[in-house]
């Protein structure tokens, strides 16, 4: 089943943040990309802080190693370990192949670990594969049958 589904992609390369979009421009009537440029940035939208007050809660964040301010693994801690954002799936999409990277992203609860391609069709077709596979097989925690996304975080359904 397809519904809607909000993503929100973190890298500080303004090319690849174009790619993304680009590669899902095919299904952009139900997808809504969100951008950030670094991991500070995605925290402020992930919390709903300054300009991000209205934001939705993304259904998959994906995010850079390589990022400046906050680099990908320090969001991450911070998102796994918020009892608010913990249940949101983090895909790590990486150009970095080093072993270290990949132990300490899935030490940190990662969902994924993706490396991203350097070509254009690849790099695409991962995004694609991504977005499939969150969008259409696997279900988030805060979405409600029928379709419609609900905020809701772990502090709130504990009561």
């Amino acid at each position: 089943m397809q519904r809607d589904i909000h993503l929100l992609f973190a890298d500080d390369n303004p090319g690849d943040r174009e790619l993304a979009r680009e590669a899902l421009e095919h299904c952009a009537e139900r997808v809504h990309l969100h951008t950030a440029c670094d991991g500070a940035e995605a925290l402020d939208f992930l919390r709903q802080f300054n300009k991000y007050k209205s934001a939705p809660r993304p259904d998959v964040v994906l995010l850079d190693i390589n990022m400046p301010r906050m680099d990908g693994l320090e969001t991450l801690k911070i998102i796994k370990n918020d009892i608010d954002l913990m249940t949101i799936p983090v895909v790590v999409f990486s150009s970095s192949t080093a072993p270290t990277d990949l132990q300490l992203a899935y030490a940190l609860h990662a969902n994924a670990y993706v490396i991203k391609p350097s070509g254009l069709g690849d790099f695409l077709r991962a995004v694609q594969e991504i977005e499939k596979f969150w969008g259409e097989v696997a279900t988030s925690s805060h979405y409600k049958q029928g379709g419609q996304h609900e905020r809701k975080t772990v502090s709130s359904i504990a009561g």
